[in-house]
């Protein structure tokens, strides 16, 4: 422990970003993410094998009074006789094939990859020598992160990861306000150590503070995956914005930057709730998303489901189409889009999960064109929907209408993306009518011609102060249709 705080100190010392503020902001988001726009998080780990609720099973099955803690005892007996601890050795991971997952997840579109490294539950899902509950002496007995990276560089996939430590400071403090298997005394190293008191999640000053040694023990570990998987991106979830942590994640990014330059990489980090300073790493917004484009670059992380980043037996899908929507709009406002799945305990991945994959795959092979290596034009969009601001809005989906236009450039190219394609086959994009008035910034080029990605008809189009009128005969589409606008 005490050797590897010194690496991390003599990395920073010799670097050229240190751990302040001021140094950190000479960040810059790298070239690749702009570019990929879409890319997958998996969230795969002991939390898969009850299969219940979702991937929170680790507290709620220690907390009285939610659903998980009743149903554990009527399914697996008492937690003091079967604790989250016992669901390892059920772990097994016997259908696992990282090649399959990586040809999938190539298959999908995506561009890069988070696989989690370790939840709130405090598994490693990678070998470590920080603790021996990880996958590769547990469980699976396989070393699964870097088994994936392997695999998904392979087809490649942009290998990312990340780290929901912060949270196991108190995830399993629940268990011990009654008779469970959390129990005293707990050191470091131990599956359930520190269970602390839960605090309130939401207060950046609550009580009990993370001590120091929590607190090291985070960022050696997470230094630990730095150096032996040397991630692209590394993602953390919500609490590390506790100020407890902000000295020790100041030192996090500057090592984990430092690091990048030595592999001759710009890496980054992906944070939510202002827990690094703005403009030192990617703004993340956690299924939700920006109803205005921002000037700086950000990131939604969502999943194929509503109700559960893991596997369960009652998960509420979402539609393909609706994904694609929502990743549409989000690149139209300077945004990627993080895509999560949950494969099963055996580490199989699902069906339904697997058909949306392809079906948004499919998509992308036609009107990738639209979405990668794009960037923002003048507007964003237009038409009547208005899109919810913040965390926590994709609850239901989006009825959008013939006049919801996506809008993104490349090249000579505007993209105009149709979200609800009209049955008569008539659309009229009004942020490209003539202009009226010279002075008022509008787009005032010549468009050259209009065509669609996918279909070969050849579209009837005008333009005049009302817009520009597009008209075809054949196109019938449930999925989003992407109009190509050269221009002169």
């Amino acid at each position: 422990m005490y050797k590897y705080l010194k690496i991390i100190d003599d990395v920073i010392e010799k670097g050229y970003y240190k751990d302040d503020w001021v140094s950190l902001m000479d960040f810059e988001v790298p070239a690749w993410f702009k570019k990929a726009k879409f890319g997958i998080f998996i969230h795969w780990g002991i939390y898969s094998v009850p299969e219940y609720s979702n991937e929170w099973y680790s507290r709620n099955m220690y907390t009285e009074g939610m659903p998980a803690f009743q149903h554990h005892i009527e399914t697996y007996g008492r937690q003091a006789d079967f604790g989250y601890k016992d669901f390892i050795p059920m772990f097994t991971a016997k259908k696992f094939n990282p090649k399959e997952w990586a040809r999938l997840l190539k298959e999908s579109g995506a561009k890069y990859v988070f696989p989690v490294a370790e939840h709130h539950d405090g598994f490693q899902m990678y070998k470590s020598s920080i603790s021996h509950f990880n996958s590769y002496e547990m469980g699976p007995k396989r070393d699964v992160l870097g088994e994936l990276k392997e695999a998904l560089e392979q087809e490649g996939l942009v290998f990312c990861t990340s780290s929901h430590r912060a949270e196991h400071w108190f995830f399993m403090g629940n268990g011990k306000k009654f008779d469970s298997d959390v129990k005293e005394p707990l050191k470091r190293g131990d599956f359930y150590w520190p269970a602390m008191p839960e605090p309130d999640f939401q207060d950046l000053l609550s009580e009990p503070y993370p001590n120091e040694e929590f607190l090291q023990d985070w960022l050696v570990r997470t230094c630990e995956i730095i150096d032996e998987y040397k991630p692209k991106i590394l993602y953390f979830d919500w609490w590390i914005q506790h100020v407890a942590f902000e000295p020790y994640l100041r030192k996090l990014v500057a090592y984990y930057y430092n690091r990048g330059l030595e592999w001759g990489e710009k890496v980054a980090v992906c944070y939510k709730h202002d827990a690094l300073m703005f403009g030192s790493g990617i703004v993340e917004l956690e299924r939700g998303k920006f109803a205005n484009p921002k000037p700086f670059y950000w990131q939604t992380d969502t999943a194929v489901a509503r109700n559960s980043w893991c596997y369960t037996d009652s998960l509420d899908y979402k539609t393909s189409v609706e994904i694609i929507c929502d990743l549409i709009d989000v690149v139209s406002k300077n945004g990627n889009m993080l895509l999560n799945i949950g494969p099963r305990a055996d580490g199989s991945i699902p069906k339904t999960d697997a058909q949306i994959l392809k079906e948004i795959g499919e998509w992308l092979k036609v009107n990738g064109e639209a979405i990668y290596n794009t960037k923002v034009w003048r507007k964003s969009s237009e038409g009547p929907t208005k899109e919810i601001e913040g965390q926590f809005s994709d609850n239901e989906a989006k009825k959008y209408t013939r006049e919801d236009i996506r809008f993104t450039v490349s090249g000579k190219c505007i993209y105009a993306a149709v979200l609800n394609y009209p049955e008569d086959g008539k659309v009229i994009i009004k942020s490209l009518a003539e202009s009226v008035n010279q002075n008022i910034p509008e787009f005032h080029g010549i468009i050259n011609s209009v065509s669609i990605l996918g279909f070969d008809e050849k579209p009837i189009w005008k333009r005049n102060t009302q817009g520009l009128s597009i008209e075809t005969k054949t196109v019938k589409s449930d999925y989003p249709v992407v109009f190509k606008i050269q221009i002169k």
